[in-house]
């Protein structure tokens, strides 16, 4: 059965600011405009910028300098096959900058696969935040971030206010804790009912789940992120290069 496929509108602004950088519009080495002329100029939210500029960042057509802005690097080698880290705004776009509300934050029971993941006991209780990302006010993403007891100890993470920085540097700021490496697993599924309510979506309506695993260059676990994407507003692509 055919449908039809419309990019969400954060892609559709990278597609055209890739566009103009290989045009000569924007040239490498140069400054791309601010986020608030971006936001002028696609005619959409802060939110939909900063998503854009974090999917550019993370395929290598621009970097970023705090306090400087983005500047353009250029077509990078595997332009033409994009990549999609789900996990990668959570852990790196501090919280206000991304549209959604906070859905709880607090010590909750952990679930079979978090506390197998942060290396706890079965049963175990963790602490959780989670949130409701949102795009042009539609819910897009369920994003719960899952510590050890002992790590969100000590920090603001409880706090029912959006943080103005990730939870990554939120705990460094707070405690120095550095993270190393994550690995990723992706499957498709059916959503809890909790999940449908939240996302706005049917019970058997197909989602991903994706789960970040975050480790510290010794492995130790330091926090599992559990995302839920629904399938239908949701591509994921990979490049990668043969040996």
């Amino acid at each position: 059965m055919g449908f039809e496929y419309a990019p969400p509108k954060y892609a559709q602004v990278v597609g055209e600011i890739k566009r103009r950088i290989e045009s000569g519009e924007y040239l490498p080495g140069t400054l791309l405009p601010s986020e608030h002329q971006l936001v002028e100029q696609f005619g959409v939210s802060r939110p939909t910028i900063v998503k854009s500029l974090s999917a550019l960042r993370q395929d290598g057509w621009i970097e970023t300098q705090q306090g400087r802005g983005s500047t353009v690097r250029g077509r990078p080698a595997l332009a033409d096959a994009e990549r999609t880290r789900p996990g990668d705004d959570v852990l790196e776009v501090p919280e206000n900058q991304l549209a959604g509300i906070l859905v709880q934050a607090g010590v909750k029971l952990a679930p079979l696969h978090v506390s197998t993941l942060l290396g706890l006991e079965p049963g175990a209780r963790a602490f959780l935040r989670q949130r409701l990302l949102t795009e042009e006010g539609e819910p897009v993403e369920l994003a719960s971030v899952w510590l050890p007891l002992d790590l969100a100890a000590g920090t603001q993470l409880s706090s029912p206010d959006l943080l103005a920085d990730s939870v990554r540097h939120h705990l460094y700021e707070r405690k120095r804790v550095r993270f190393d490496h994550a690995v990723e697993r992706i499957t498709a599924r059916n959503p809890t009912g909790e999940e449908a309510a939240l996302l706005n979506v049917g019970t058997d309506a197909p989602v991903l789940g994706v789960i970040v695993a975050v480790y510290d260059a010794a492995k130790t676990p330091l926090q599992v992120v559990d995302l839920v994407l629904p399938g239908e507003q949701h591509e994921l692509h990979d490049a990668y290069p043969f040996p």
